[in-house]
Order: structure tokens, then sequence, then C-alpha cells
């Protein structure tokens, strides 16, 4: 694929696959089923070893698992922005891995060091891309001190970095660094799925990450077409049916953003509901109501319905 193909399947629905466990190790077979469900009800790119598939919680050898199993679940059939990050020369190792195995894309997690300059966090990115040349990178920000001529200096000295996941929940820090950088220098993804994704699209974002997808991947899909047309509208119909399963996931500084999704997915009979610590599985309390949610979407055969009194429509 060429850059300007990866630069059409960024403008999508990005999904984040969970990582299914079983007695403690990785469950590949569940995770390969989990990944064939998403593809067969048309999601088209997705990012193993990502925040959803609990990136921080892997082995070295289980990302290498994860990255091998990924490109055979998904075949020709959906495009794979692989997970990197940890130290320069880990991130460039789960590169090369991923395009040993025939991933093109790879994003860059957000540095973890508690001492980063910006000059440094521009170096640590151009190592990583430079490294593997071939390969097409976007970058995870999830800070606000980011600036726009740091994008572009990146992009000057690392043309195969084609894609921006923003993921600081503002909308007006979005549109003024997309403005500065170039609006067609990158695609700009809304790294805070679907609840920012209508006001980021406003903004020019033209794709949209997702970890419900996992759970209702006819929900996230409707939201993207309804982007896609400028049905603003009714994409805030469908956020209002969304509201309140990410909420949960946001809440506690998003504690259970995780837990959430493979809660529903186990009560749907999916995977299992385990995820390793610094997060937990939800309490009692948190799985009757995202019980509720699922029997909501379940008897709802129009998505598009007025949703209940109790819903409220997110737009950020």
């Amino acid at each position: 694929m060429t850059f300007s193909d990866l630069r059409s399947a960024l403008a999508d629905v990005v999904a984040i696959p969970v990582t299914p466990y079983k007695n403690g190790a990785v469950d590949l077979s569940t995770f390969k089923i989990l990944l064939r469900r998403l593809i067969d009800n048309g999601v088209t790119t997705i990012t193993p070893n990502g925040n959803t598939s609990e990136f921080y919680a892997l082995t070295a050898a289980e990302r290498k698992l994860l990255i091998e199993a990924s490109a055979e679940a998904a075949g020709d059939e959906a495009t794979l922005l692989l997970g990197v990050g940890h130290d320069i020369q880990t991130a460039i190792t789960d590169v090369r891995l991923g395009r040993d195995a025939g991933i093109p894309m790879a994003m860059i997690h957000q540095p973890t060091h508690p001492h980063i300059s910006a000059a440094g966090w521009v170096e640590y990115h151009a190592e990583i891309a430079s490294a593997v040349p071939e390969t097409a990178f976007v970058l995870y920000i999830r800070n606000e001190w980011v600036t726009a001529p740091m994008l572009v200096e990146l992009s000057d000295r690392c043309p195969n970095i084609i894609g921006i996941k923003y993921a600081v929940p503002d909308p007006t820090q979005f549109a003024r660094i997309r403005d500065l950088a170039g609006a067609d220098r990158f695609v700009w993804i809304a790294g805070l799925a679907e609840p920012y994704a209508l006001s980021y699209a406003a903004h020019g974002a033209t794709g949209f990450t997702s970890g419900l997808v996992n759970v209702n991947p006819e929900l996230s899909l409707a939201l993207r077409d309804a982007l896609r047309n400028g049905s603003y509208s009714l994409a805030g119909s469908l956020l209002a049916r969304i509201s309140r399963f990410e909420e949960m996931r946001a809440e506690h500084r998003s504690a259970n953003n995780v837990s959430v999704v493979k809660e529903a997915l186990a009560q749907l009979d999916l995977c299992d509901r385990s995820i390793r610590p610094p997060s937990r599985e939800v309490d009692d309390s948190d799985r009757t109501e995202i019980a509720e949610i699922l029997a909501d979407w379940a008897t709802s055969h129009n998505l598009l319905a007025t949703p209940r009194p109790s819903e409220k429509t997110v737009v950020a």
C-alpha cells in the first residue's frame, strides 16, 4: 500500500481491540475471533497493541504474539496500525516485527518518561520513524504542550509520519494546532473516541479512534457515516445512545476505560472480563448498569430512536 492509501485508511473508525486473557495468559484464539468480528462487521482499520489492548501491561513476547495473530486474522481485509512505544529500541523492534508480518503502519504511544523536553520529544519520534522509513507512522498526542512547530519539524525530517491521533480534550486547541501545522500535512484523527468525534470533525478531523466498536460496531460505523455526510444532528442522536457507556469509561480519570469494554464483551459471551493491574474489573454496580445499556441497545431495533430521558448527548 502507498502512503496515500494508508492516509485514506486512517480517515475512518480506527478500532482499538481488547487483549483477552485466559488463566492469566493472552488468549490468542479469542483475540483472533474478536478481530474477525470487527472485520466481518465492516471495520477496516485496526490498532493492535493500543491502549484499549492494555499495551503497557503486555510483555515483549506477548506483543510479538499479538502482532503475528493480528496479521494472520486480518489478512488483506483490514489495514493494521500497530501500537509501539517504551524505549526507542523497543519501539523500533516492534515496528520491524510488524513490518515482517506485513503491517504497514505504526502508532507511537506517548512517551512515559517522567522528564520530557520538547526537543527530546521530537528526537524520540524522529529516531523511531527514521529507522523504518518504509513504514507509515501516526503520532499519539496526549499533551497540550506539543506545538505545531514540533509537528512540522518532525514531518520535515520524517515524511513517513502521515497521521496525528490527537487526544487532548480541547477542540479549540485541536483546531488551532491543525491550522498551524497544516490541515493537509497529516491525517487528523480524533483520539478521544466517539465522545469527541463530532466536535473534532467540525474542526477538520477525518477519523476517530474507538474502543466501543469492540462491543457495538454498528453504532461506531453509523457515527462515522453521519460525520462523513455532515449529518451532525444525526451524529448527535447516535452519541446520545452511547453517552453513558462512554461516561463510565471516562470516570475516575479513565480508570475503567478498558474494563468497561471487557465487561460488556464478557456479558455478550465474547471474552473473559479479566484485566491486568494497574487497571481492575468493574464492580457489581457498574456491571448492572452495563447490562442495562446492552439490553437497551439490543431492544432498540432503530438505533436512531429517541434516547432515554436519562441519557445525554456528549458533544465536547
